[in-house]
C-alpha cells in the first residue's frame, strides 16, 4: 500500500512528501530530497498501527 508522508529533509530544512510503499514491511533505502537533491537515509518501519520514518544525512548512521 503506498502511503504519503510529510517531512522535512535533514539538509535543506524545507519540507518534503515522501511516497512510501508499506505493504515490503520494513526497509531501509536513499531518497533525494526533492529540494535541494541531496540523498537521504529514509528507514521505514511498519507496524500494526501504521507506520514510522527516520530521515538522516546520507552520512549518518
Amino acid at each position: 500500500m503506498l502511503e504519503e508522508s510529510q517531512h522535512y529533509c535533514p539538509y535543506c530544512a524545507e519540507p518534503i512528501t515522501l511516497l512510501v510503499d508499506t505493504s515490503e514491511g520494513d526497509q531501509e533505502y536513499i531518497e533525494d530530497c526533492e529540494v535541494c537533491c541531496r540523498p537521504i537515509n529514509v528507514s521505514l518501519q511498519v507496524h500494526a498501527q501504521g507506520f514510522s520514518l527516520y530521515l538522516a544525512h546520507e552520512n549518518e548512521t
